[in-house]
């Protein structure tokens, strides 16, 4: 396909792309009281503890509506995420082999589940997170939360906990390639699991240990169910090479 094929099938699958995730505005928009409701029960827990005060703040004139616009589009990138996602996955598979193509809509089969399922995740960990974060309000002090800063703060949480879930879904996708033997992940666990833990800390930015445990449980056991697939791929492509007399051992030390 020439140059300009490309472009316009890329303007083309834009297009699609964008309407979807309007129309999932749309729905957003009469999803808006519902979603709100849900994300500001973190900060009536606080509130009716009796401790302090705590309420969300609309600072503008126009605030409220400015949040309920991003909100709207916050949802609606969620609901159209398999639309604009297959999107992308049919303008890049073309140039794709065939077992590439297989390789691909495997990652997107198990990447968009697992994202949602991780950004799901999140709201047991909101409540602890905002409940930890307000503790070091001192006392007499009251929580005034300007809305857009907490709408930023909820959407970083749900974001960061869905692509941890997606990270296991990449480090099959390299071993896939050959980029990534089971082997080497067994020897660097520890490396693995220091990481986990460093970006499960860094990810949910709360001194209490239970929000972070939220992301490092789940994300330890799809490392593990990955390392698991990892070690099934390995073998079978093992097999596969010494039955054509090409097999190399790809961590065996070169003399």
């Amino acid at each position: 396909m020439p140059v300009v094929g490309h472009l316009i099938e890329l303007r083309n699958r834009s297009l699609v792309a964008v309407i979807a995730i309007v129309l999932g505005a749309v729905a957003g928009w009469f999803l808006y009281d519902p979603v709100l409701d849900i994300l500001q029960e973190p900060i009536r827990s606080i509130r009716a503890s009796g401790d302090r005060t705590a309420e969300i703040n609309f600072a503008g004139v126009a605030s409220p509506f400015d949040l309920k616009i991003k909100l709207s589009f916050f949802i609606g990138i969620f609901l159209s995420c398999p639309i604009w996602l297959y999107e992308v996955w049919a303008f890049i598979v073309p140039g794709l082999t065939k077992k590439e193509k297989l390789y691909s809509f495997g990652f997107l089969g198990a990447a968009i589940p697992l994202f949602l399922a991780g950004s799901t995740m999140a709201f047991f960990a909101l409540p602890n997170a905002v409940k930890a974060l307000t503790s070091f309000t001192p006392e007499g002090g009251t929580n005034i939360i300007p809305a857009q800063d907490y709408l930023s703060f909820v959407m970083v949480i749900i974001v960061v906990f869905g692509l941890a879930f997606v990270l296991p879904v990449l480090m099959v996708g390299l071993n896939m390639m050959g980029i990534l033997s089971a082997v080497r992940i067994q020897k660097s666990w520890r490396v693995i699991v220091m990481i986990v833990f460093l970006f499960a800390a860094i990810a949910t930015p709360t001194p209490d240990a239970l929000s972070m445990f939220f992301l490092v449980i789940p994300m330890m056991t799809l490392f593990c169910a990955a390392w698991v697939i990892c070690v099934i791929s390995d073998r079978r492509r093992k097999k596969r090479l010494i039955a054509q007399g090409l097999w190399v051992d790809p961590d065996e030390p070169i003399d």
